[in-house]
Protein backbone atom coordinates (compact mmCIF):
# COMPACT_ATOMS: atom_id res chain seq x y z
CA UNK A 1 0.00 0.00 0.00
CA UNK A 2 1.91 2.99 -0.59
CA UNK A 3 0.22 5.45 1.63
CA UNK A 4 0.24 9.33 1.39
CA UNK A 5 4.23 9.48 1.14
CA UNK A 6 3.84 6.70 -1.14
CA UNK A 7 1.27 8.75 -3.48
CA UNK A 8 3.73 11.76 -3.01
CA UNK A 9 6.49 9.43 -4.54
CA UNK A 10 4.37 8.53 -7.31
CA UNK A 11 3.85 12.16 -8.28
CA UNK A 12 7.15 13.66 -8.18
CA UNK A 13 7.97 10.32 -11.01
CA UNK A 14 5.51 11.17 -12.99
CA UNK A 15 5.83 15.36 -12.74
CA UNK A 16 9.62 14.16 -13.85
CA UNK A 17 8.57 11.56 -16.32
CA UNK A 18 6.36 14.44 -18.12
CA UNK A 19 8.44 17.13 -18.11
CA UNK A 20 11.18 15.15 -19.90
CA UNK A 21 8.78 14.34 -22.40
CA UNK A 22 8.20 18.03 -22.50
CA UNK A 23 12.00 18.31 -23.24
CA UNK A 24 12.28 15.55 -25.76
CA UNK A 25 9.16 17.17 -27.63
CA UNK A 26 10.97 20.26 -27.63
CA UNK A 27 14.51 19.23 -28.23
CA UNK A 28 12.90 17.84 -31.73
CA UNK A 29 11.19 20.87 -32.85
CA UNK A 30 14.43 22.88 -32.34
CA UNK A 31 16.02 20.51 -35.26
CA UNK A 32 13.53 20.46 -37.19
CA UNK A 33 15.43 21.69 -39.86
CA UNK A 34 18.10 19.73 -38.90
CA UNK A 35 18.99 17.20 -41.78
CA UNK A 36 21.49 15.23 -39.82
CA UNK A 37 18.69 15.00 -36.90
CA UNK A 38 16.72 11.69 -36.46
CA UNK A 39 13.87 12.56 -34.22
CA UNK A 40 13.82 11.35 -30.49
CA UNK A 41 11.14 9.26 -28.26
CA UNK A 42 10.65 9.41 -24.74
CA UNK A 43 10.48 5.18 -23.77
CA UNK A 44 7.88 5.43 -20.35
CA UNK A 45 6.99 2.30 -18.24
CA UNK A 46 5.48 1.53 -14.99
CA UNK A 47 7.37 1.22 -11.63
CA UNK A 48 7.18 -1.91 -9.62
CA UNK A 49 4.03 -2.18 -7.82
CA UNK A 50 3.62 -2.71 -4.13
CA UNK A 51 1.26 -5.03 -2.42
CA UNK A 52 -1.87 -3.72 -1.54
CA UNK A 53 -4.87 -4.71 0.70
CA UNK A 54 -6.17 -6.92 -2.20
CA UNK A 55 -4.20 -5.96 -5.29
CA UNK A 56 -1.07 -5.20 -6.25
CA UNK A 57 -0.88 -1.20 -6.08
CA UNK A 58 0.91 0.77 -9.06
CA UNK A 59 3.47 3.19 -7.83
CA UNK A 60 4.06 5.70 -10.94
CA UNK A 61 5.92 5.89 -14.42
CA UNK A 62 9.45 6.27 -15.12
CA UNK A 63 11.58 7.25 -18.27
CA UNK A 64 14.17 4.75 -18.85
CA UNK A 65 15.74 5.27 -22.34
CA UNK A 66 15.50 7.95 -24.55
CA UNK A 67 15.19 6.31 -27.93
CA UNK A 68 16.46 7.37 -31.19
CA UNK A 69 14.03 6.31 -34.05
CA UNK A 70 16.56 5.73 -36.76
CA UNK A 71 15.94 2.41 -39.38
CA UNK A 72 19.73 1.36 -39.82
CA UNK A 73 18.90 -0.43 -43.12
CA UNK A 74 17.67 3.09 -44.89
CA UNK A 75 20.88 4.29 -43.01
CA UNK A 76 23.06 1.89 -44.57
CA UNK A 77 21.62 2.41 -48.00
CA UNK A 78 21.53 6.10 -48.26
CA UNK A 79 25.38 5.81 -47.51
CA UNK A 80 25.71 3.60 -50.06
CA UNK A 81 23.63 5.52 -53.04
CA UNK A 82 25.73 8.85 -51.45
CA UNK A 83 28.71 6.73 -52.77
CA UNK A 84 27.24 5.79 -56.08
CA UNK A 85 25.83 9.35 -56.42
CA UNK A 86 29.40 10.93 -55.76
CA UNK A 87 31.49 8.81 -58.13
CA UNK A 88 28.97 9.49 -61.14
CA UNK A 89 29.01 13.26 -60.09
CA UNK A 90 32.85 13.34 -60.44
CA UNK A 91 32.69 11.12 -63.59
CA UNK A 92 30.14 13.50 -65.24
CA UNK A 93 32.51 16.48 -64.02
CA UNK A 94 35.21 15.64 -65.39
CA UNK A 95 33.73 14.16 -68.74
CA UNK A 96 32.11 17.29 -69.60
CA UNK A 97 35.52 18.95 -69.36
CA UNK A 98 37.16 16.66 -71.72
CA UNK A 99 34.48 17.82 -74.03
CA UNK A 100 35.33 20.95 -73.73
CA UNK A 101 39.21 20.21 -74.46
CA UNK A 102 37.80 18.96 -77.49
CA UNK A 103 36.91 22.48 -78.59
CA UNK A 104 33.27 21.31 -79.40
CA UNK A 105 30.00 19.89 -77.93
CA UNK A 106 29.27 16.59 -78.44
CA UNK A 107 25.54 15.51 -79.37
CA UNK A 108 25.45 11.69 -80.05
CA UNK A 109 22.97 11.77 -82.78
CA UNK A 110 25.40 14.34 -84.96
CA UNK A 111 28.46 12.27 -84.25
CA UNK A 112 28.69 8.91 -86.25
CA UNK A 113 30.95 7.19 -88.31
CA UNK A 114 30.27 8.64 -91.83
CA UNK A 115 32.68 11.52 -92.30
CA UNK A 116 34.35 14.28 -90.48
CA UNK A 117 31.38 17.03 -90.59
CA UNK A 118 29.50 14.37 -87.93
CA UNK A 119 31.89 15.61 -85.64
CA UNK A 120 30.82 19.50 -85.95
CA UNK A 121 29.04 19.45 -82.95
CA UNK A 122 26.24 21.37 -81.57
CA UNK A 123 28.98 24.10 -80.54
CA UNK A 124 30.09 24.50 -83.63
CA UNK A 125 33.70 23.73 -82.89
CA UNK A 126 35.35 21.79 -85.10
CA UNK A 127 38.80 22.56 -84.99
CA UNK A 128 40.69 18.68 -85.52
CA UNK A 129 38.17 17.54 -87.85
CA UNK A 130 37.82 20.44 -89.74
CA UNK A 131 41.74 20.53 -90.01
CA UNK A 132 41.79 16.59 -91.15
CA UNK A 133 38.92 17.96 -94.18
CA UNK A 134 40.64 21.15 -95.03
CA UNK A 135 44.26 18.92 -94.73
CA UNK A 136 43.13 17.00 -97.48
CA UNK A 137 41.01 19.18 -99.34
CA UNK A 138 44.13 21.48 -99.95
CA UNK A 139 46.55 18.52 -101.55
CA UNK A 140 43.15 18.27 -104.05
CA UNK A 141 43.84 21.79 -104.70
CA UNK A 142 47.82 21.61 -105.11
CA UNK A 143 47.01 18.83 -107.26
CA UNK A 144 45.32 20.97 -109.85
CA UNK A 145 48.59 23.30 -110.07
CA UNK A 146 51.01 21.35 -108.55
CA UNK A 147 54.07 23.59 -109.73
CA UNK A 148 51.54 26.91 -107.87
CA UNK A 149 54.05 28.37 -105.69
CA UNK A 150 51.00 30.02 -103.72
CA UNK A 151 49.53 26.63 -103.57
CA UNK A 152 52.28 24.94 -101.89
CA UNK A 153 52.45 27.93 -99.20
CA UNK A 154 49.12 27.58 -98.41
CA UNK A 155 49.06 24.03 -98.47
CA UNK A 156 51.73 23.84 -96.40
CA UNK A 157 50.71 26.42 -93.63
CA UNK A 158 47.23 24.63 -93.22
CA UNK A 159 49.21 21.37 -92.61
CA UNK A 160 50.93 23.26 -89.76
CA UNK A 161 47.90 24.62 -88.10
CA UNK A 162 46.40 21.26 -88.58
CA UNK A 163 50.03 19.68 -87.29
CA UNK A 164 49.95 22.12 -84.28
CA UNK A 165 46.05 21.30 -82.98
CA UNK A 166 47.52 17.74 -81.99
CA UNK A 167 49.72 18.85 -79.78
CA UNK A 168 48.01 21.79 -77.96
CA UNK A 169 44.93 19.33 -77.98
CA UNK A 170 47.54 16.48 -76.29
CA UNK A 171 48.89 19.23 -73.98
CA UNK A 172 45.21 20.28 -72.42
CA UNK A 173 44.35 16.46 -71.80
CA UNK A 174 47.52 16.14 -69.91
CA UNK A 175 47.21 18.95 -67.97
CA UNK A 176 43.45 18.25 -67.38
CA UNK A 177 44.92 14.56 -66.06
CA UNK A 178 47.18 16.50 -63.59
CA UNK A 179 44.31 18.77 -62.23
CA UNK A 180 42.17 15.04 -61.52
CA UNK A 181 45.10 14.07 -59.57
CA UNK A 182 45.24 17.02 -58.01
CA UNK A 183 41.47 16.89 -57.02
CA UNK A 184 42.78 13.29 -55.50
CA UNK A 185 44.71 14.74 -53.04
CA UNK A 186 42.07 17.45 -51.71
CA UNK A 187 39.40 15.06 -51.78
CA UNK A 188 41.77 12.25 -49.60
CA UNK A 189 42.75 15.78 -47.46
CA UNK A 190 38.75 16.14 -46.44
CA UNK A 191 37.99 11.58 -46.37
CA UNK A 192 40.98 11.72 -43.84
CA UNK A 193 39.63 14.93 -41.50
CA UNK A 194 36.22 12.81 -41.58
CA UNK A 195 38.27 9.90 -40.78
CA UNK A 196 39.26 11.79 -37.76
CA UNK A 197 36.11 13.13 -37.09
CA UNK A 198 34.42 9.56 -37.08
CA UNK A 199 36.97 8.08 -34.75
CA UNK A 200 36.80 11.33 -32.05
CA UNK A 201 32.87 10.69 -32.22
CA UNK A 202 33.48 6.94 -31.59
CA UNK A 203 35.21 7.57 -28.32
CA UNK A 204 33.06 9.73 -27.04
CA UNK A 205 29.70 7.51 -27.67
CA UNK A 206 31.39 4.71 -25.86
CA UNK A 207 32.50 6.68 -23.15
CA UNK A 208 28.63 8.62 -23.24
CA UNK A 209 26.74 5.35 -23.35
CA UNK A 210 29.11 2.93 -20.85
CA UNK A 211 28.68 6.10 -18.15
CA UNK A 212 24.86 6.95 -18.88
CA UNK A 213 23.77 3.54 -20.04
CA UNK A 214 21.69 4.64 -22.23
CA UNK A 215 21.96 5.84 -26.12
CA UNK A 216 24.56 8.70 -27.16
CA UNK A 217 21.48 10.21 -29.81
CA UNK A 218 22.94 13.60 -30.85
CA UNK A 219 26.57 12.16 -30.88
CA UNK A 220 25.62 9.35 -32.97
CA UNK A 221 23.16 11.33 -35.55
CA UNK A 222 26.91 13.48 -36.17
CA UNK A 223 28.76 10.69 -36.54
CA UNK A 224 25.89 9.41 -39.13
CA UNK A 225 26.61 12.72 -41.18
CA UNK A 226 30.17 12.28 -41.21
CA UNK A 227 29.61 8.70 -42.41
CA UNK A 228 27.56 10.09 -45.41
CA UNK A 229 29.62 12.84 -46.19
CA UNK A 230 32.31 9.97 -45.93
CA UNK A 231 30.50 7.97 -48.56
CA UNK A 232 30.46 10.62 -50.79
CA UNK A 233 33.87 10.63 -51.04
CA UNK A 234 35.17 6.96 -50.61
CA UNK A 235 33.53 4.17 -50.59
CA UNK A 236 33.63 2.14 -47.26
CA UNK A 237 31.97 -0.75 -45.25
CA UNK A 238 31.54 -0.12 -41.55
CA UNK A 239 30.94 -2.72 -38.97
CA UNK A 240 29.43 -1.46 -35.59
CA UNK A 241 31.11 -2.82 -32.10
CA UNK A 242 29.10 -3.46 -28.79
CA UNK A 243 30.49 -0.71 -27.57
CA UNK A 244 28.60 1.81 -30.07
CA UNK A 245 31.64 2.99 -31.88
CA UNK A 246 31.91 2.16 -35.69
CA UNK A 247 35.00 0.30 -37.92
CA UNK A 248 35.81 2.06 -41.23
CA UNK A 249 36.91 -0.06 -43.51
CA UNK A 250 37.74 0.59 -47.54
CA UNK A 251 39.41 -1.65 -49.70
CA UNK A 252 39.90 -4.45 -46.88
CA UNK A 253 41.96 -2.05 -44.93
CA UNK A 254 40.60 -0.76 -41.53
CA UNK A 255 41.24 2.89 -41.44
CA UNK A 256 39.22 3.85 -37.73
CA UNK A 257 38.80 0.82 -35.21
CA UNK A 258 36.94 2.50 -32.28
CA UNK A 259 38.43 5.76 -30.99
CA UNK A 260 41.36 5.22 -33.28
CA UNK A 261 42.08 6.58 -36.74
CA UNK A 262 44.56 3.51 -37.48
CA UNK A 263 45.68 4.83 -41.07
CA UNK A 264 45.34 7.69 -43.66
CA UNK A 265 44.91 7.85 -47.30
CA UNK A 266 47.35 8.87 -49.35
CA UNK A 267 48.04 9.29 -53.10
CA UNK A 268 51.51 7.46 -54.79
CA UNK A 269 52.71 7.14 -58.21
CA UNK A 270 52.75 3.35 -59.10
CA UNK A 271 54.68 1.36 -61.51
CA UNK A 272 52.92 2.92 -64.62
CA UNK A 273 53.49 6.02 -63.47
CA UNK A 274 49.82 7.02 -62.41
CA UNK A 275 48.90 8.87 -59.49
CA UNK A 276 46.57 6.02 -57.30
CA UNK A 277 45.30 5.69 -53.28
CA UNK A 278 46.73 3.85 -50.76
CA UNK A 279 46.46 3.65 -47.14
CA UNK A 280 49.33 5.29 -44.73
CA UNK A 281 52.24 2.39 -44.41
CA UNK A 282 50.95 0.04 -47.45
CA UNK A 283 51.73 -0.75 -50.85
CA UNK A 284 48.77 -1.59 -52.96
CA UNK A 285 46.59 0.76 -54.38
CA UNK A 286 43.40 0.41 -52.53
CA UNK A 287 40.32 -1.00 -54.45
CA UNK A 288 38.00 1.97 -55.02
CA UNK A 289 34.07 1.03 -54.90
CA UNK A 290 32.63 4.19 -54.70
CA UNK A 291 32.52 8.25 -53.96
CA UNK A 292 34.04 11.12 -55.85
CA UNK A 293 37.57 9.38 -55.46
CA UNK A 294 36.53 6.45 -57.71
CA UNK A 295 34.64 8.61 -60.10
CA UNK A 296 37.39 10.94 -60.58
CA UNK A 297 39.85 7.74 -61.16
CA UNK A 298 37.74 5.98 -63.41
CA UNK A 299 36.90 9.17 -65.69
CA UNK A 300 41.00 9.46 -65.81
CA UNK A 301 41.79 5.75 -66.72
CA UNK A 302 38.88 5.31 -68.69
CA UNK A 303 37.06 8.47 -71.00
CA UNK A 304 40.22 11.03 -70.39
CA UNK A 305 43.13 8.27 -71.01
CA UNK A 306 40.85 6.63 -73.84
CA UNK A 307 40.46 9.80 -75.83
CA UNK A 308 44.23 10.18 -75.71
CA UNK A 309 45.61 7.31 -76.59
CA UNK A 310 43.18 7.55 -79.69
CA UNK A 311 44.06 10.88 -80.51
CA UNK A 312 47.68 10.01 -80.44
CA UNK A 313 47.24 6.74 -82.58
CA UNK A 314 45.10 9.22 -84.88
CA UNK A 315 48.61 11.39 -85.06
CA UNK A 316 50.60 8.26 -85.35
CA UNK A 317 48.62 6.80 -88.25
CA UNK A 318 48.44 10.39 -90.16
CA UNK A 319 52.18 10.57 -89.77
CA UNK A 320 52.59 7.30 -91.21
CA UNK A 321 50.71 7.35 -94.01
CA UNK A 322 51.07 11.14 -95.35
CA UNK A 323 55.23 10.37 -95.15
CA UNK A 324 54.71 6.95 -97.00
CA UNK A 325 53.39 8.92 -99.87
CA UNK A 326 55.35 12.04 -99.55
CA UNK A 327 59.20 10.26 -99.32
CA UNK A 328 58.11 8.44 -102.85
CA UNK A 329 57.65 11.65 -104.19
CA UNK A 330 59.71 14.47 -106.25
CA UNK A 331 59.88 18.01 -105.66
CA UNK A 332 60.37 20.62 -108.33
CA UNK A 333 63.72 20.02 -108.37
CA UNK A 334 63.72 15.96 -108.53
CA UNK A 335 65.01 15.72 -105.10
CA UNK A 336 63.00 12.86 -103.05
CA UNK A 337 62.97 11.22 -99.95
CA UNK A 338 62.02 13.84 -97.28
CA UNK A 339 59.30 13.42 -94.46
CA UNK A 340 56.31 15.34 -94.48
CA UNK A 341 55.90 15.19 -90.82
CA UNK A 342 58.20 15.02 -88.28
CA UNK A 343 57.18 13.52 -84.81
CA UNK A 344 55.40 9.82 -83.71
CA UNK A 345 51.85 10.67 -81.97
CA UNK A 346 50.42 13.49 -80.70
CA UNK A 347 52.48 15.32 -78.50
CA UNK A 348 55.43 16.17 -81.33
CA UNK A 349 53.72 15.94 -84.32
CA UNK A 350 54.74 18.53 -86.98
CA UNK A 351 55.79 19.68 -90.57
CA UNK A 352 59.37 19.51 -91.68
CA UNK A 353 60.79 22.62 -91.23
CA UNK A 354 62.59 22.43 -94.59
CA UNK A 355 59.90 22.11 -96.97
CA UNK A 356 58.47 25.22 -94.84
CA UNK A 357 61.34 27.11 -95.53
CA UNK A 358 61.28 25.90 -99.18
CA UNK A 359 57.87 24.88 -100.51
CA UNK A 360 59.43 23.75 -103.92
CA UNK A 361 60.54 20.64 -102.20
CA UNK A 362 57.04 19.42 -101.25
CA UNK A 363 57.43 16.03 -103.21
CA UNK A 364 54.28 16.10 -104.51
CA UNK A 365 55.07 14.46 -108.40
CA UNK A 366 55.47 11.24 -109.02
CA UNK A 367 58.45 11.35 -111.59
CA UNK A 368 61.73 12.80 -111.02
CA UNK A 369 61.58 14.61 -114.56
CA UNK A 370 57.86 15.88 -114.80
CA UNK A 371 57.37 19.40 -113.12
CA UNK A 372 53.72 19.08 -113.53
CA UNK A 373 52.98 15.47 -112.67
CA UNK A 374 50.41 15.32 -109.66
CA UNK A 375 50.29 12.05 -108.63
CA UNK A 376 51.54 12.23 -105.26
CA UNK A 377 49.36 15.50 -104.93
CA UNK A 378 46.46 13.07 -106.15
CA UNK A 379 46.87 10.39 -103.67
CA UNK A 380 47.57 12.45 -100.62
CA UNK A 381 43.77 14.50 -101.40
CA UNK A 382 42.36 10.53 -100.92
CA UNK A 383 44.26 9.49 -98.41
CA UNK A 384 41.24 10.75 -96.41
CA UNK A 385 38.66 8.40 -98.00
CA UNK A 386 41.34 5.30 -97.74
CA UNK A 387 40.49 2.49 -95.15
CA UNK A 388 43.61 2.14 -92.93
CA UNK A 389 44.17 -1.27 -91.30
CA UNK A 390 46.21 0.27 -88.12
CA UNK A 391 42.69 2.08 -87.90
CA UNK A 392 40.17 -0.73 -87.45
CA UNK A 393 39.66 0.05 -91.40
CA UNK A 394 38.53 3.54 -90.82
CA UNK A 395 39.49 6.33 -92.90
CA UNK A 396 41.10 9.10 -90.61
CA UNK A 397 37.80 10.99 -90.30
CA UNK A 398 35.82 8.58 -88.88
CA UNK A 399 38.38 7.21 -86.49
CA UNK A 400 38.13 10.70 -85.12
CA UNK A 401 34.76 10.49 -85.23
CA UNK A 402 34.87 7.37 -83.63
CA UNK A 403 36.88 8.85 -80.79
CA UNK A 404 34.77 11.71 -79.80
CA UNK A 405 31.50 9.15 -80.18
CA UNK A 406 32.93 6.85 -78.03
CA UNK A 407 33.35 10.46 -75.31
CA UNK A 408 29.93 11.38 -76.22
CA UNK A 409 28.39 7.82 -75.56
CA UNK A 410 30.49 7.52 -72.27
CA UNK A 411 29.32 10.52 -71.13
CA UNK A 412 25.10 10.32 -72.27
CA UNK A 413 25.70 7.19 -70.28
CA UNK A 414 26.65 9.08 -66.77
CA UNK A 415 24.34 11.58 -67.72
CA UNK A 416 21.87 8.91 -67.69
CA UNK A 417 22.90 6.66 -64.66
CA UNK A 418 23.41 10.16 -62.82
CA UNK A 419 19.69 11.30 -63.30
CA UNK A 420 18.57 7.30 -62.72
CA UNK A 421 20.48 8.17 -59.39
CA UNK A 422 19.37 11.00 -58.11
CA UNK A 423 16.04 9.18 -57.95
CA UNK A 424 16.66 6.91 -56.19
CA UNK A 425 18.51 8.78 -53.60
CA UNK A 426 15.99 11.08 -53.55
CA UNK A 427 13.34 8.25 -52.73
CA UNK A 428 15.37 6.61 -50.25
CA UNK A 429 16.04 10.04 -48.17
CA UNK A 430 12.28 10.41 -48.26
CA UNK A 431 11.90 7.19 -47.08
CA UNK A 432 13.99 7.36 -44.47
CA UNK A 433 12.59 11.37 -43.36
CA UNK A 434 9.27 9.48 -43.09
CA UNK A 435 10.62 7.40 -40.66
CA UNK A 436 13.32 9.46 -38.72
CA UNK A 437 12.25 13.38 -40.20
CA UNK A 438 10.99 15.62 -37.33
CA UNK A 439 6.80 16.00 -37.96
CA UNK A 440 5.86 19.61 -36.24
CA UNK A 441 2.29 18.45 -35.97
CA UNK A 442 3.10 15.41 -34.76
CA UNK A 443 5.29 17.04 -32.14
CA UNK A 444 2.89 19.87 -31.22
CA UNK A 445 0.65 17.32 -30.33
CA UNK A 446 3.29 15.57 -27.92
CA UNK A 447 3.85 18.51 -26.85
CA UNK A 448 0.23 19.32 -25.81
CA UNK A 449 -0.34 15.49 -24.27
CA UNK A 450 2.83 16.01 -22.04
CA UNK A 451 2.15 19.46 -21.10
CA UNK A 452 -1.26 18.12 -20.04
CA UNK A 453 0.21 15.15 -17.71
CA UNK A 454 2.31 17.71 -16.02
CA UNK A 455 -0.25 19.43 -15.15
CA UNK A 456 -2.53 16.49 -14.08
CA UNK A 457 0.36 15.04 -12.10
CA UNK A 458 0.99 18.22 -10.65
CA UNK A 459 -2.49 18.86 -9.71
CA UNK A 460 -1.88 15.24 -7.66
CA UNK A 461 0.99 16.87 -5.91
CA UNK A 462 -1.35 18.80 -4.57
CA UNK A 463 -4.14 17.23 -3.73
CA UNK A 464 -1.80 14.69 -1.52
CA UNK A 465 -0.52 17.85 -0.03
CA UNK A 466 -3.75 18.60 1.14
CA UNK A 467 -4.63 15.19 2.42
CA UNK A 468 -1.06 15.63 4.02
CA UNK A 469 -2.62 18.88 5.73
CA UNK A 470 -6.26 17.40 6.70
CA UNK A 471 -3.80 14.59 8.29
CA UNK A 472 -1.62 16.54 10.51
CA UNK A 473 -4.69 18.86 11.36
CA UNK A 474 -6.13 15.81 13.48
CA UNK A 475 -3.99 15.65 16.12
CA UNK A 476 -4.45 19.70 16.81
Amino acid sequence: MLGLLGTLRLGTRALAAQRQGVEVAGHNLANVNNSAYARQRVSIQSTASSDGLTDPVGSGVEVVAIRQIRDQLLDGQVITEDGVSGSLEAQQRALKTVQSLLGQSIDRGNTGAGGTSAADGVGGGQQLAAGLTDFFNNFASLAAQPTSLPEREITLRRAASLAAQFPALDNRLVAFGTQLDESLNTDLKSANALLSDIARLNDQISRTEAVSGGSANDLRDQRQAKMESLSGVIGFDSIEASDGSVAIVVGGVSLVTSGIREKTLETFTNTDGQRMVRASSTTDALAMTSGRVHGTLDARDGGLNDLRRGINDLAKNLIDQVNALHTSGFALDGTTGRAFFLGSSAADIRVNQELLDNPNSLQVSGSATARGDNRVAQALSQLGNRPIAALDGQTLGNAYNRIVGRLGEDLSSVNQQLADQKVIAELLKGQRDSVSGVSIDEEMADLTRFQRGYQASAKLINTIDELMDTTLSLKR
